[in-house]
């Protein structure tokens, strides 16, 4: 037992001992803190001299951007173009300058596509930018275009005023003369302009320039001939045709949407082209081929008319102006043996008929006017003898068939019907008449320029005897041509310094029938106190029988035929064909 207990007692002992004894530690880990003194900072600063700089700044844009972007791109790809070449050189050397020909116009026309600043869009953005700086340049006239109107019209009966907007003027027309006025009949703001000079002994090349209201600075597109101009015409369906009578006799076409200075067609000695100054051109209905055509007339005595083939201007003699006398007289052998001796009436202008194709007037410098047609070119239909000197103008109305009127050097504007050989008016303006222009809107409306730079504006509804309106709107110029704007309250003038001033008209220079209608309903409303009632509602079989015919008489008439029955009171023309 003392032995088994022994032996337990031993074990037990062992592991007393075993607990008592310590373990090392297998990774001598130790942890120490200790706390020492900062030394203090110290602070050694040191003065240098600066070196020398030098401020450089510099701007770029999105363009500039792109043109160094495609220039990079060019470059690598003729570099390589280069190393292809080179390694082909001797198996291609026969077609070598051929594919380098090829090559060469290729790049130029990838350099012409990506050149962006020289580009029709930009082009494009530039001159809208243009016109926008402009509007804001002359924000006060274009506020007055736009919305002003002259209140004192509604104290002042019978007369009016003209207001002068902008004026516009180019480098190129110094010391010329306005020579032709015509606004384009698609849009109305833009409008061309002739140079040439109406003194011959200082001829020079002529100008044409195509001016917009929304850019008065500059011309939108300018073209330039060898000699004068003297007349032009917009075609009233093809806007962008512009025919040009020039004063050498050669009459050309342009076609404005071109950039080239050059014209499309052209008249020459072969092809018939006058041989003295051309006057007036007017554009002509298509034919039944679709030609265009247009006629011209010049000092030569001849009216021609000119049709656009494929290659050039094909011409036919319509008329030979001869002289009154000449005319006049019966033998055609004595009258063809005297045209030969003597020669032509020199023919200063003319002007076909709206509604009557065949049917024209013509003007020349003997004084004499002549009713023409086309049908018959051997003799004149009649004529009119009250003019003693050129006559620079004949308009037809642009209301009435039978009214127009005709300017002379002779100081006056006559008013004719075309039934009758004598003038129905005369107006005496105390100098010599450049030129006279109907209004669009009205059929007794009209305006005539004179040398003493005077502007005038008759109205006959208003006043027969007198203009409503006769200001100066120039100083030491000649007034040469005049043209209404065909939508716009707006008259044009031009004179013998290259100038043209664009003026606005006041309200009484611009009523029609419509408004003078509307007035004196209001003014009647106004003063009239009670309306008087309306009459009781008719039976129906009244008005299907009895009042059949009054129905025809109370239909609404057409603004055009109010003005033409307006014109008609005015000059005594319904009693005459009662008669």
């Amino acid at each position: 037992m003392n032995q088994g207990g022994g032996g337990d007692g031993g074990g037990g002992g062992g592991e007393g001992a075993g607990e008592t004894k310590k373990l090392r530690n297998q990774f001598n880990y130790s942890e120490r803190a200790s706390q020492t003194f900062n030394h203090p900072l110290r602070e050694r600063p040191t003065i240098t001299e600066p070196p020398p700089s030098v401020g450089f700044n510099g701007q770029v844009n999105q363009w500039e951007i792109f043109d160094s972007y495609v220039e990079e791109v060019e470059k690598q790809r003729l570099t390589k173009e280069k190393s292809g070449q080179q390694s082909t050189k001797k198996a291609a050397a026969s077609g070598h300058a051929h594919d380098k020909e090829e090559e060469e116009e290729g790049l130029k026309e990838v350099q012409k596509e990506a050149d962006i600043v020289h580009s029709t869009a930009m082009s494009k953005s530039l001159k809208i930018m243009e016109r926008m700086v402009n509007q804001n340049t002359w924000d006060e006239i274009a506020q007055d275009y736009r919305y002003w109107d002259d209140q004192s019209d509604s104290f002042k009966e019978g007369e009016g005023t003209l207001l002068p907007l902008w004026k516009f003027w180019t480098e190129k027309v110094r010391r010329k003369h306005v020579t032709a006025l015509c606004w384009n009949p698609e849009y109305h703001d833009l409008f061309a302009v002739g140079y040439g000079s109406y003194d011959f002994m200082k001829q020079g090349p002529g100008v044409i320039c195509c001016f917009s209201l929304k850019n008065p600075s500059h011309p939108e597109y300018s073209f330039t001939t060898e000699t004068g101009v003297m007349c032009l015409d917009f075609h009233p369906q093809h806007s962008s045709l512009l025919a040009v009578g020039c004063y050498d006799g050669t009459v050309m076409i342009f076609d404005i949407r071109n950039k080239l200075n050059k014209p499309i067609f052209q008249s020459t000695v072969k092809s018939g082209k006058h041989t003295d100054p051309v006057w007036q051109v007017c554009w002509q209905e298509e034919d039944l081929a679709k030609n265009l055509n247009f006629f011209s007339i010049s000092s030569d005595g001849r009216v021609t008319l000119w049709t656009m083939s494929k290659n050039e201007l094909q011409y036919t003699d319509v008329m030979e102006l001869k002289l009154a006398g000449i005319a006049s007289s019966g033998a055609e052998d004595a009258s063809g043996e005297e045209t030969s001796l003597v020669g032509l009436a020199g023919g200063s202008c003319f002007d076909f008929h709206a509604t009557s194709e065949h049917l024209f007037i013509v003007g020349t410098e003997e004084g004499r006017i002549h009713k023409c047609s086309k049908a018959y070119n051997s003799q004149y239909l009649d004529s009119y003898s009250g003019h003693y000197m050129s006559v620079y103008a004949v308009r037809w109305n642009k209301f009435h068939p039978r009214v127009f009127l005709s300017a002379s050097a002779d100081w006056t504007v006559k008013l004719w019907d075309h039934n009758s050989k004598t003038s129905l008016m005369s107006f005496d303006l105390g100098n010599a008449v450049g030129d006279i222009s109907w209004a669009p809107y009205s059929s007794s409306v009209f305006a005539a320029v004179t040398n003493d730079g005077k502007v005038h504006v008759f109205d006959l509804a208003e006043n027969k005897h007198e203009p409503m309106c006769d200001q100066k709107v120039v100083r030491k110029s000649k007034l040469t041509h005049v043209a209404f704007n065909p939508k716009q309250p707006l008259l044009l003038v031009g004179d013998d310094r290259g100038g043209v001033l664009c003026l606005k008209l006041s309200p009484n220079l611009r009523k029609t029938e419509e408004t003078r209608a509307a007035d004196k309903a209001a003014a009647a409303a106004a003063t009239g106190g009670d309306q008087p009632r309306k009459p009781p509602p008719k039976k129906r079989g009244a008005e299907a029988g009895a009042d059949g015919g009054a129905k025809e008489e109370a239909k609404v008439k057409t603004p055009a035929e109010l003005e033409v029955d307006k014109l008609d009171k005015i000059l005594g023309l319904q009693d005459k064909q009662q008669r």
